[in-house]
């Protein structure tokens, strides 16, 4: 009772207090005055050989990384571009003084990650094993063991990577603006080919590293449960024999802006959406006056889910899952780009809310200033709580030669900026009127709006190459969506064929991020399906219809189909749609289109669109339109199942990614009822 006494006169207390205060409970809280801020500074040597390294000694958790870094601007690679990044994979690959096996098993044993890139290399483990696990990189970046056979089980996986990529619409947009940007002969345009990669052999992996993975003007910097006397004497006895390359980097190509704003659009006839990005050249470094200014414009035009560009394009259109923008200051390549993947039906009124919002952020309000300030200040002070930061921040101060109180006075000098702060820095890093607008998406979809727009609109192969408007075949007069169908089902074998196929099962496999995964699938007619997808023997997914009900069931958890779901499974009652074409007034001839690489017929029906191969008929693929987005499907590789062509390959892509099934068998007509309960 007493404890119930005193509860209740603490709330008494408490009421009185917001009554004499008068609080608004409603109000935001006002920010309290901006904080010192005291970083300390890592202790620094420098090796003979050009090495400088920083310490940062955190003893909280016993766990140490090392960074390793190489300050030095890109260079061209010409015939053999991608060879750094052939290299850098090489260096995993044991050294001249332990194998691959048994360099991979150590770092394994000490429960280590250790990695490499074309500009320097990763490593952390715990404090007890640190000393074995610096050994090891080092072992591995001053006596890397290179071989032919390494180098071309690499050019192979980055072949694969490449032919992956082909279809992929934000993989061509990012190559292709960037060429047409620097320019696809420089060595900030360049990108890797088939050919520049099967070019590349044993000499060219040794002469890149031999130029340019080296000391001179690099860092290694230490953070975590260490000693500096230690790691000094270890670093001097681990890395001291890793010699200078005395490299002269070529001076950068220049590089400029367009005159005027234009629109440059690479043809992906596959695209379900348009990517996006409206780009431009700057100088912005950050040591200029500007910089703060700059970076509050930037968040407050594309920084997060509450920035200009997210609330227009996605929360008022509903054009995109998200759009965002970002002000780099790079050493070496200032840019400013702004980016979204909208639906190809809205690529045109996207890109005129995209040019809207740049032409306005030259104002902004007193509460966006505000709110990007603290979010920024926020970000900041909440960073330093990472030993790593301290590092990074000299790292930083090195490399951009920033003064020496930059980040002391970081907070103070986000508080300094102004309203019309932001409206200058904006004029010489946000350029509308000197952007390229760049579009990977499908030409025959999107060019007419876009060239509604006012803008010189020009356009590109994946290659960067110029090229003329994409235009769309006529169809042959004598060619009707009856025939179409016709040769599609004798393409596989005839109607008599086709019409004895009751079922379809098929047996078939992928990798997603390095796993198996399988898939077993059962079709019938009637609209009967029955799918399992697995990884390492357990159901990942599984969805059962038989025609009138069914259920799906996913990490142990069993739902069945709701009425909309099964609605739309039970429209698929034929096996092979073709047979119904020239039957129903819901499909219709469309044109012929690039598809999987070939020109095939488009026929649209409802939520599906097919496409067929002009020269052979076979099903070259389709894409269906759903809530989350259009899911293309490309078909390839036939072969004879009793008596009926299907595909071996088929590739699906989902949100970006593309998901290459390899069926493994198939059988015709042996499905039973209860294969659908």
């Amino acid at each position: 009772m007493k404890k119930q006494l005193t509860y209740i006169a603490v709330a008494f207390l408490f009421t009185g207090m917001l009554s004499a205060q008068k609080i608004d409970l409603n109000a935001m809280p006002k920010p309290g005055p901006t904080p010192a801020i005291n970083i300390a500074k890592p202790k620094t040597f420098q090796l003979s050989n050009g090495l400088t390294v920083m310490v940062v000694e955190n003893n909280k958790l016993p766990r140490v990384s090392a960074n390793l870094s190489m300050d030095r601007p890109p260079y061209y690679e010409g015939d053999v571009t991608g060879v750094s990044q052939i290299m850098a994979e090489q260096l995993e690959n044991g050294t001249k003084n332990i194998s691959k096996d048994d360099f991979n098993k150590k770092v394994d044993f000490l429960g280590a990650s250790l990695n490499f890139n074309s500009g320097g290399a990763f490593a952390n483990s715990l404090s007890k094993y640190f000393p074995e696990v610096l050994g090891l990189m080092a072992d591995a970046v001053i006596n890397p063991n290179f071989s032919a056979k390494e180098i071309q089980d690499s050019k192979e996986r980055a072949i694969e990577g490449l032919k992956s990529e082909e279809k992929n619409a934000s993989s061509i947009a990012d190559k292709v603006s960037r060429a047409l940007m620097y320019g696809k002969n420089t060595s900030r345009g360049e990108f890797e080919t088939v050919e520049s990669i099967n070019k590349i052999q044993l000499a060219d992996v040794q002469n890149v590293y031999n130029k340019y993975y080296a000391p001179d003007n690099a860092y290694l910097v230490i953070v975590g449960d260490v000693k500096f006397d230690q790691v000094k004497s270890l670093v001097e006895k681990t890395f001291s024999g890793w010699k200078k390359s005395n490299t002269k980097f070529a001076a950068l190509e220049p590089a400029s802006n367009v005159a005027k704003t234009e629109i440059n659009v690479v043809d992906v006839p596959s695209a379900v959406q348009s990517v996006v990005s409206v780009n431009n050249l700057n100088n912005l470094k950050m040591k200029d006056p500007n910089y703060f200014a700059a970076t509050i414009a930037n968040y407050i035009l594309g920084g997060g889910g509450e920035a200009r560009l997210f609330m227009n394009l996605r929360e008022k259109n509903g054009f995109t899952y998200g759009a965002y923008s970002s002000l780099s200051a790079s050493k070496y390549s200032p840019e400013f780009s702004a980016e979204a993947s909208v639906r190809n039906e809205v690529t045109d009124k996207a890109v005129k809310e995209f040019m809207n919002e740049l032409n306005a952020i030259s104002t902004v309000k007193p509460e966006e200033l505000e709110n990007a300030k603290a979010k920024l200040k926020g970000s900041f002070i909440m960073s330093l709580e990472q030993p790593a930061t301290i590092a990074r921040f000299a790292l930083n101060q090195k490399v951009q030669d920033l003064p020496a109180d930059f980040y002391t006075n970081y907070l103070k000098s986000i508080d300094k900026v102004t309203a019309a702060d932001v409206s200058n820095a904006v004029k010489t890093t946000i350029l509308p009127n000197q952007s390229r607008i760049f579009i990977a998406g499908k030409a025959s979809d999107i060019s007419e709006g876009l060239e509604k727009l006012g803008y010189p609109v020009k356009y590109f192969d994946k290659e960067a190459n110029p090229v003329a408007k994409p235009t769309a075949q006529k169809v042959d007069a004598s060619v009707t969506i009856g025939s179409v169908a016709d040769k599609y089902i004798n393409a596989i074998g005839g109607l008599a064929a086709v019409q004895k196929v009751t079922s379809i099962s098929s047996d078939a496999t992928t990798k997603v991020q390095g796993m198996d995964m399988n898939m077993k699938m059962i079709q019938a007619k009637g609209g009967k399906m029955a799918m399992n997808i697995s990884m390492m023997g357990n159901t990942v997914q599984k969805i059962v219809f038989d025609g009138k009900d069914g259920y799906m069931e996913a990490q142990g958890q069993k739902m069945p189909l709701n009425d909309k779901q099964k609605a739309e499974m039970v429209k698929d009652t034929e096996l092979f749609p073709e047979l119904t074409f020239a039957k129903s007034p819901e499909y219709k001839l469309a044109g012929i289109e690039k598809y999987n690489n070939e020109d095939s017929y488009v026929v649209k029906g409802g939520k599906t669109t097919y496409y067929y191969s002009v020269k052979t008929g076979l099903k070259t693929g389709e894409v269906k339109a759903g809530e989350g987005g259009s899911v293309p499907t490309s078909y390839a590789d036939y072969k004879d199942v009793s008596g009926v062509k299907l595909p071996y390959t088929i590739i699906q892509n989902m949100g970006g990614m593309d998901i290459n099934l390899t069926v493994k068998s198939y059988q015709i007509n042996q499905a039973k009822d209860s294969d659908f309960k």
